[in-house]
């Protein structure tokens, strides 16, 4: 049904939208712009039968001293909300978005921490939606509510003691361009520079000219250097574009891949904790 179960075709979603057990959920939401605009763009035209979330009124959490500038949502808000927009065990969800899958990879991760496994991203977005002359609608769907139970997943998650306390042999990877990895600019938070050890993985580096992410096997050529037995663990700003690497990570076979969620604008958060510059 879906190349690895992580990634869905224009055309495989195109052939099922009219499937009952499906919840097609618009995540579009411009980073670095004020009130992200995605629910403007979602109401002048959408993938007909497609729910709007907010990545900060609805994926994230209330700010706080720490856990970053995204923090996770509650679980008990994620599950209202989930059960309000129709997803249950049987429900498989489709996410998309139209800025290089970061919100859309999101919610996939957001569902898998809770335990929800039927969730895919939209290869390629809206954009490449729009660009097959597929159809697009201004109706906004009223969803039938559903009951959603979450199991968190534990292990996908770590905290910034993790990984202040991670083992020498772990793989901590930040998904930041390498400009502010390296420390030279930083646009969003009052500290430059990067977790001491970790290795530059540019998220964006995981697409095609052509905005597709890379083939499975591709995949597997970038994370070559990590290996089989290294625990990985993945980190971005504030925890939004990280989950595109870790979304690449699972298409290449790492599903043991984790997500530091505060990611660097929680780990400076701590003035204790140490900074690095330059390339590693």
């Amino acid at each position: 049904m879906m190349e690895q179960n992580h990634l869905v075709s224009i055309d495989w979603l195109h052939n099922h939208l009219k499937d009952p057990n499906l919840v097609i959920v618009d995540c579009r939401f411009a980073l670095g712009k004020p009130g992200g605009n995605g629910l403007a763009e979602y109401m002048e035209g959408h993938i007909p039968g497609a729910l709007y979330v907010d990545l900060e009124q609805d994926l994230s959490g209330a700010k706080s001293v720490h856990g970053g500038r995204h923090p996770l949502p509650e679980t008990d808000t994620l599950a209202a909300l989930f059960s309000t927009i129709g997803i249950d065990a049987e429900t498989t969800v489709i996410a998309y978005d139209e800025q290089d899958l970061a919100m859309a990879g999101r919610l996939w991760w957001l569902l898998r921490y809770l335990g929800h496994e039927k969730v895919a991203v939209l290869n390629g977005g809206f954009s490449a939606w729009r660009k097959h002359g597929k159809p697009v609608s201004t109706e906004v769907p009223t969803p039938t509510s559903k009951t959603f139970t979450p199991v968190i997943q534990h292990d996908m998650l770590v905290s910034a003691e993790q990984v202040k306390n991670r083992s020498a042999d772990c793989a901590l990877l930040d998904s930041r361009a390498g400009e502010r990895y390296r420390g030279e600019v930083e646009p969003l938070d009052p500290k430059a520079g990067h977790i001491p050890g970790a290795r530059n993985y540019f998220y964006k580096q995981n697409f095609s000219p052509e905005g597709d992410m890379l083939p499975a096997e591709k995949l597997q050529e970038r994370f070559s250097g990590l290996s089989a037995d290294q625990e990985i663990v993945v980190y971005c700003g504030s925890g939004v574009t990280g989950c595109v690497n870790v979304l690449a990570l699972y298409q290449a076979g790492r599903t043991d891949a984790k997500l530091y969620a505060g990611s660097w604008s929680d780990w400076i958060s701590y003035p204790e904790n140490p900074v690095a510059t330059g390339e590693e």
